[in-house]
């Protein structure tokens, strides 16, 4: 099977200023994200700026990459946009790789891409890894998953589920899971999804997500056993990841 991963970086992040063009180690931020994509056996990788200067640092790395408009209201916009410019066919299959993960293992790439192509009945697929930690459990900036007996998506939520009535400060058994925020679609879908009514749930939760669940959509989730490395959110992350990059 073949798969294009596509990569939504904006300049404007209230936390990080100018994020994806972020020096690690000599190469800007996105463009470490666009090589680890690189390795996950993708036909293609495009980075789907929101300035030409985006764009300028990507192609002087060999990194293709498009200008997308700078209003659009979510990452999901901006790859539906970047699916008509790069003129994606509708039964194409589309990654979505945030552009401050620039330690992403290539093969969960791999991985959610094969899951979505295996799950006809999916118009999305997902990530999750078991949470081993109590705090983790409870903490609300730790998206949890519940799944079905297929491993289809029942429900994300920042509340700890499913809850342990009986145990509540203890993790129940089996080991929840945390949601990994990678995603791979249907071009057709991604294209119908901007178009889709925000759902109540979704704007409870500030969960995206839960609007596909909501109007009827299924997601598949792949189930990893390795946590993912740190992405960049803050000044804080980014001195993080260049000390790693330094090892």
């Amino acid at each position: 099977m073949t798969f294009t991963v596509l990569i939504p970086a904006r300049l404007a992040s209230t936390r990080l200023p100018n994020k994806p063009l972020a020096d690690l180690a000599g190469v800007p931020m996105v463009v470490r994200v666009a090589q680890q994509a690189l390795r996950s056996g993708a036909q293609s990788v495009a980075v789907a700026g929101d300035s030409p200067g985006i764009v300028t640092a990507c192609q002087a790395y060999g990194i293709t990459a498009v200008l997308t408009r700078a209003d659009h209201p979510s990452g999901s916009d901006r790859l539906a946009e970047a699916c008509d410019l790069l003129a994606l066919p509708d039964d194409a299959i589309v990654v979505n790789v945030q552009g401050d993960e620039p330690l992403i293992d290539p093969q969960l790439i791999t991985d959610v891409a094969h899951l979505l192509a295996r799950r006809p009945q999916a118009a999305m697929s997902t990530a999750a890894h078991a949470i081993d930690d109590v705090a983790d459990f409870h903490n609300p900036n730790v998206v949890k998953v519940v799944l079905d007996a297929q491993h289809m998506a029942l429900y994300f939520s920042r509340a700890p589920i499913a809850f342990p009535r009986d145990t509540p400060d203890q993790l129940p058994s089996p080991a929840p899971l945390r949601h990994i925020g990678i995603y791979a679609y249907r071009v057709s879908f991604l294209r119908l999804f901007p178009k889709l009514a925000q759902a109540p749930l979704e704007r409870v939760e500030s969960l995206e997500q839960l609007r596909a669940l909501w109007h009827g959509h299924r997601i598949a989730v792949h189930i990893t056993q390795h946590a993912p490395g740190p992405g960049v959110d803050t000044a804080e992350d980014l001195e993080r990841v260049r000390r790693l990059l330094a090892i």
